[in-house]
């Protein structure tokens, strides 16, 4: 028997469970080690940031199939057959290994193992390391120990190379992608809040419905698509795409798919949105900062969407230098929606009729843009 290593973060771990936990994938430059991997070897399936073993792949063989899975490109895949999956607090940490697998002997050789998990596929050398974890895997799996996790290790995601040309010259530099920092379907409203607080997936809903009753492409997040709102999934709605049109780097493509709402049509895109309800209102103006920086000639509408009592909080971020002293200001490209007035615009489009005539432009004459105070 043969084991593998198959890394995953808690997001791309979340992305193949979600997927059916059929297609495993690896990076482009691993395609010739992958070629060594044959049916019947098991991957053994390790989260990284949070330290834990997850899970047991029975490997089918290789497979063409590129559906879009991960929110990373991952195009070597393999099918595959899940023995045993795990949530992460269920996982086997990999203190349990110390000294007794050949890759973690001591606490001394702790660099070890992170060398050992560092890339993936990587070939267990000693076939009894991989038979360790699979007894492990599934003892915890007839009896499962819940076990706290890190939140933020979970979500941690990986650093990115981008490349921007300057004159003659390119410079590169190394960036990372800010993920969503929901948890669940507006988690921290209380229940009695539901009935009468739009929440975040309503307002995708509302978005959504509107692009396509003007005619639109629609994008919603992939991690969102899932949620339900009147009884509508927003991965199923009308004019979805499921593939964004336009390939741009990887950590272009991972701040664009993680945009809560996009209009699009064709291969062009014209506004996008950011939902703050509860969260954060610099996360999402750190997201439309971050795809006017590594794609600064886009030309697309920015809206940061927001309860009308956070008024005052969207106008003290993006007011923030870091957004504001740059060559092409925030303020000028992103524009604040309070929910009721982005309700009230909606079902009275709705009530006359006029969707299909409407410009996607129409919406700056509804945001409020905030203006850099000079100083006195």
């Amino acid at each position: 028997m043969t084991y593998w290593l198959d890394l995953y973060t808690g997001t791309t771990w979340s992305e193949y469970r979600a997927s059916g936990a059929r297609i495993t994938g690896f990076r482009r430059r691993m395609r010739k080690l992958a070629t060594k991997i044959q049916p019947g070897d098991i991957f053994h399936c390790y989260l990284t940031g949070v330290m834990r073993w997850v899970g047991a792949l029975k490997v089918i063989g290789m497979s063409d199939d590129q559906t879009r899975i991960f929110s990373q490109d991952f195009p070597v895949r393999f099918e595959v057959q899940p023995m045993i999956l795990l949530d992460p607090e269920h996982g086997v940490p990999m203190e349990e290994l110390r000294g007794r697998v050949d890759f973690y002997r001591g606490q001394k050789d702790a660099g070890k193992f992170k060398g050992f998990v560092r890339m993936s596929p990587n070939r267990f050398r000693v076939e009894e390391d991989g038979k360790l974890i699979m007894e492990l895997l599934e003892r915890t799996s007839k009896n499962p120990i819940a076990r706290p996790v890190d939140a933020k290790k979970l979500a941690r995601q990986p650093l990115y190379k981008v490349v921007r040309k300057r004159g003659r010259k390119h410079k590169s530099a190394l960036v990372s992608i800010p993920g969503s920092e929901e948890t669940g379907p507006q988690a921290t409203l209380p229940v009695e809040a539901e009935s009468v607080t739009p929440v975040h997936t309503e307002i995708q809903y509302y978005l959504l419905r509107l692009g396509g009753e003007m005619g639109l492409d629609l994008w919603a997040a992939r991690n969102d698509r899932s949620k339900i709102w009147d009884n509508n999934a927003l991965g199923a709605m009308p004019q979805i795409l499921n593939e964004l049109p336009t390939q741009f780097n990887e950590a272009l493509n991972r701040t664009i798919e993680l945009i809560d709402v996009l209009w699009l049509r064709g291969n062009s895109f014209l506004a996008a949105f950011e939902v703050e309800s509860t969260t954060s209102i610099y996360s999402g103006l750190l997201r439309m900062s971050d795809l006017l920086a590594l794609q600064p000639n886009l030309d697309i509408a920015l809206y940061l969407v927001a309860p009308d009592d956070r008024r005052s909080k969207v106008e003290q971020e993006i007011l923030r230098p870091t957004f504001n002293l740059r060559e092409r200001p925030l303020t000028e490209a992103c524009g604040f929606l309070p929910f009721s007035r982005l309700i009230e615009t909606v079902e009275g489009i709705r009530k006359l009729g006029l969707a299909s005539s409407l410009k996607p432009d129409f919406l700056r004459k509804t945001a409020e843009f905030f203006a850099a105070r000079e100083e006195e």
